[in-house]
């Protein structure tokens, strides 16, 4: 089921778009590829579907499989449903680091890597070491304690973005646009930047189902289980974290991708970790290219992802908050 729902997103994203390619011609297109026969498009035709809408489709496919997979694995080692990718610092940290380069780095050519996509990878790694450390020097392993570390460092790097941002006003809205996500300028050099740290982070966390199964009923009962949950709960959050971090390199920071997904495959699926994880990573990526098409077509004018997935993350954030306080009453 969940592949089927991934494979209609990813047509109704390829078809989308001024252009109309029509969906028979994109068929054969693919079959001339795999088969050496004769292209139906035209080569601007061509250019469009393979330059410019398969590389978004895939990239957004891509960036909202590791936020939904990163959702459940944290929302699993937290054992709080409102967890999400972003929870240990790794948007601050990102954010921050993002808005250094802006005002800072001088614009110069040459790069091999984007400067902006690899201060977000570090800027997000960053985030979440310095929250982990600071759990740990509070001598606490618990996630309480790593909670109450992340809201205290996402916190800090959020101000200090906000000091550095004072040396030069101009580049506010860049650091904006940025940070409300997008793929407007996603292509296959992205793709392929963020693939191998997602696809390691990716079936690390599809094997830790049944680990984060068994940390959901509680340090006692998985000690007594033979598992070492301080130990599981740093390979986990340090995977899920990873995937995050390549997510935000290439995308910029996209919101509640990590909440909604997961939620709706547990009503429909169950509360198993060994069925979320991996339902989780067909379903945000269909999630997200689903969002990446009405960004496209809701407006003349491109639409950030960030405020598509907001307005659909926002209201289900506060129903998921409603029934977590009625479940506790």
């Amino acid at each position: 089921m969940g592949l089927t729902v991934l494979l209609a997103a990813v047509a109704l994203g390829v078809l989308a778009g001024t252009a109309d390619l029509g969906w028979q011609r994109v068929v054969h297109e693919f079959v001339a590829q795999l088969t050496g026969g004769v292209s139906p498009l035209s080569e601007q035709e061509a250019a469009i579907l393979w330059q410019l809408r398969l590389p978004r489709v895939v990239l957004a496919g891509l960036v909202g499989a590791a936020l939904a997979t990163s959702g459940a694995a944290f929302q699993g080692v937290f054992r709080n449903p409102l967890a999400d990718p972003y929870l240990l610092g790794a948007s601050a940290g990102a954010g921050m680091a993002v808005t250094i380069v802006v005002v800072f780095l001088p614009a110069v050519t040459g790069w091999i890597i984007a400067p902006t996509p690899l201060a977000a990878f570090a800027g997000a790694l960053a985030g979440v070491g310095l929250s982990w450390l600071l759990g740990r020097s509070a001598g606490g392993t618990g996630t309480g304690t790593l909670l109450l570390a992340g809201v205290a460092v996402a916190a800090f790097l959020t101000a200090v973005q906000t000091f550095v941002q004072q040396f030069n006003t101009e580049t506010i809205r860049t650091v904006y646009t940025w940070m409300l996500g997008g793929f407007n300028v996603g292509g296959w050099h992205e793709v392929l930047l963020a693939l191998p740290y997602v696809a390691v982070a990716s079936i690390v966390l599809l094997f830790s189902g049944r680990l984060l199964d068994v940390l959901t009923l509680g340090d006692t009962e998985a000690t007594s289980l033979g598992l070492r949950p301080g130990g599981v709960r740093a390979v986990i959050l340090c995977a899920a974290s990873l995937s995050t971090a390549a997510a935000v390199a290439v995308s910029g920071l996209i919101g509640f991708v990590g909440i909604v997904v997961p939620h709706l495959v547990r009503l429909l699926a169950g509360s198993s970790y060994r069925v979320i994880v991996p339902l989780s990573l067909f379903g945000g990526a269909a999630f997200l290219i689903i969002a990446d098409y009405f960004a496209r077509t809701l407006m003349p004018g491109q639409l950030p992802i960030g405020v598509v997935t907001a307005f659909t993350g926002a209201p289900f954030f506060a129903l998921v908050l409603r029934r977590a306080q009625r479940t506790s009453i």
